[in-house]
C-alpha cells in the first residue's frame, strides 16, 4: 500500500505529502532570501546616506575655517585657536567612540544610530548661534561627542545584516559614505558659500540637511533580519569571541573586553589606527587652508578642490574590500603595499613646489588619499567586524577609533603649530614619519594575520552553507 500511495525514486519511496513539504521548504527558503536580500539593500543605503549625512555636520567646520578665521581674527581668534577647538572636539570623538561603543552592543544599534544624527543637528544649530571661542568649542565638543554614535551603530547593526564573506566589500561600500558624505558636503556647502550665506548660513543648511536624513532613516532602519522575518547571517570565525561571538549582547563587561585585550591583531590595529588617523584628521580639517595659503586658492575653490581628497578616497575603499574579499579577508595583503606608497606620496608631497597651482596641490593631495584611506577603511571597519562578531563589533570600532582619533587629536593644536613655526613643507614631513613608524606596525600585522588564517584554514577554506542566503 505504501508503494502504491507513493513515488518510487532509486531504492526509496517518497510520498506526496513528503514531497509537498519539500517543495514549501525551498520555496519558503526562496522567499527567505528574497526578502533578506532586499532588506540588506535596503540597510546598507540608508547606513550609507546617514552615515554621509553625519558628514555634512562634521566637514562644515573644516569647508567654515577660512571664513571664521577672517570675520574672528580681530577677536584673537587664529589657527593656533580654531586648531585647538579642532583637537577638543577630536578627543571627545575618541571619548565618545568608548563610552558609545560599549552602550551600542549592550542596547542596539538602530536607535543610537538616529538618536545621534539628531543630537548632532541641534549641536549644529548652537555652533550656528555662537559666537567667540568658549561657546565654539563647547558647541563643537557636543557635537563630535554625539557624532561618535555614528559609526558604532553603523558597525554594530552591520553585524546583524550582512554574512561575514562579504564583510570588507560591504564594509568597503559603507567606507564610502564617509569618504562621499566628506566629499559631497564639501561640494555641498562650497555652493551655499559661493551664493553669500556665510559661515552661519553654512552650519543651518547643513543641520537641516541632516535632519531630514535623520527622519527617513526612522522609518528605514530596522535593527536585525529578524524583524522583517528573515534569518540573519553568521559572523566571522576569526572573532576573538570564538563561538560566544554570535551572541547580540555581552553577559558582562568582563566576558566583552578581555579577548580585545588580549588580542595581539586587536593592539596593532589600535597602533596602525593611531597614525592614519593623525594623517587623515590633518587633511580633513587643514586642506582648504593648505590649498587657500601654499596654492593661492579662493575659498570657494578651496571648499571645491578639498572635496577630491574624500571623493578618490571613495574609489580606494571600494576596490580595496573587493580585492580583500577576493584574497579571503587577508587585509594585510592590501594594507602593507597601500602604505609603502603613503611613504612615497608624502614626501612627494612635502617637496613640491604647489604656489599658484591648487590643481596641482588638489592633484598630490588626492594621491595621498587614495593610498590613505583603503588601509584606514579597513581598521574600524571590516577588521573590528571581523574581530568583534555580532558580540562586540561596536565596541571594537570604537576603541580601534578611539585610538585613532588620540593620533587624530594631533592633527589640530600639534600640525597647526609646526605650519606656524616652520610652514607647510615640515608639516608634511611629519606625515611622512608617521606613515613609515604605521608602516612598520602593519607588517607585524600581516604576519600575524597570515599565521592566523593559516591555522584556521580548515574552517575558512570550508564551502559556505547552502542554506545560507546570498545578501549585498
Amino acid at each position: 500500500m505504501q508503494v502504491r500511495y507513493g513515488m518510487i525514486r532509486g531504492n526509496s519511496v517518497r510520498f506526496p505529502g513528503d514531497t509537498r513539504r519539500a517543495h514549501i521548504l525551498s520555496l519558503h527558503h526562496r522567499m527567505s532570501a528574497s526578502l533578506l536580500r532586499r532588506w540588506q539593500t535596503i540597510t546598507a543605503s540608508t547606513l550609507f546616506v546617514g552615515y554621509a549625512g553625519y558628514y555634512i555636520c562634521r566637514s562644515n567646520y573644516s569647508v567654515s575655517l577660512p571664513l571664521l578665521k577672517d570675520e574672528f581674527l580681530g577677536s584673537g581668534l587664529g589657527k593656533e585657536e580654531f586648531g585647538s577647538i579642532a583637537t577638543a572636539g577630536v578627543l571627545a570623538y575618541a571619548f565618545g567612540k568608548v563610552v558609545n561603543g560599549l552602550l551600542v552592543d549592550y542596547l542596539g544599534g538602530r536607535r543610537f544610530f538616529i538618536f545621534g544624527m539628531l543630537a548632532s543637528v541641534a549641536c549644529t544649530v548652537w555652533f550656528g548661534l555662537a559666537s567667540g571661542f568658549t561657546l565654539f568649542a563647547l558647541a563643537w565638543v557636543a557635537n563630535r561627542f554625539v557624532q561618535s554614535m555614528g559609526w558604532v551603530a553603523l558597525v554594530k547593526t552591520s553585524s546583524r545584516w550582512f554574512p561575514a564573506r562579504r564583510h570588507a566589500s560591504i564594509l568597503g561600500v559603507l567606507s564610502m559614505s564617509y569618504l562621499l558624505g566628506d566629499a559631497f558636503a564639501r561640494f555641498y556647502l562650497g555652493f551655499f558659500l559661493q551664493a553669500g550665506f556665510g559661515w552661519r548660513g553654512v552650519f543651518f543648511v547643513s543641520a537641516a540637511t541632516l535632519g531630514g536624513i535623520a527622519l527617513a532613516s526612522r522609518f528605514l532602519l530596522k535593527t536585525s533580519p529578524q524583524d522583517v522575518g528573515a534569518e540573519e547571517p553568521s559572523t566571522s570565525v576569526i572573532n576573538v569571541f570564538g563561538e560566544k561571538g554570535e551572541q547580540v549582547k555581552p553577559a558582562n563587561l568582563r566576558e566583552l573586553l578581555m579577548p580585545l585585550l588580549t588580542s595581539f591583531a586587536f593592539w596593532t590595529v589600535c597602533v596602525m589606527n593611531f597614525g592614519l588617523t593623525l594623517l587623515r584628521e590633518t587633511f580633513n580639517t587643514w586642506n582648504p587652508l593648505f590649498l587657500a595659503e601654499a596654492a593661492g586658492a579662493t575659498n570657494e575653490q578651496a571648499a571645491f578642490y578639498s572635496g577630491f581628497f574624500p571623493l578618490v578616497g571613495a574609489v580606494s575603499a571600494l576596490l580595496a574590500g573587493y580585492l580583500s574579499d577576493s584574497w579571503g579577508a587577508r587585509h594585510g595583503r592590501v594594507v602593507v603595499p597601500s602604505l609603502l606608497m603613503l611613504i612615497v606620496t608624502t614626501y612627494w608631497l612635502s617637496r613640491a613646489d604647489v604656489s599658484g597651482s591648487p590643481a596641482y596641490a588638489a592633484f598630490l593631495t588626492s594621491l595621498v588619499s587614495f593610498f590613505l584611506i583603503a588601509p584606514y577603511t579597513f581598521l574600524s571597519g571590516v577588521i573590528a567586524l571581523d574581530l568583534g562578531g555580532k558580540l562586540g563589533s561596536s565596541t571594537t570600532a570604537g576603541l580601534i577609533d578611539s585610538a585613532g582619533y588620540l593620533g587624530g587629536a594631533l592633527a589640530g593644536w600639534g600640525i597647526a603649530k609646526i605650519v606656524e613655526d616652520y610652514g607647510w613643507s615640515q608639516g608634511f614631513q611629519t606625515l611622512m614619519i608617521t606613515a613609515v613608524i604605521t608602516t612598520v606596525v602593519a607588517i607585524a600585522y600581516w604576519i600575524h594575520q597570515e599565521k592566523m588564517h593559516r591555522r584556521l584554514a580548515g574552517s575558512l577554506a570550508s564551502p559556505a552553507n547552502p542554506m545560507e542566503p546570498k545578501g549585498v
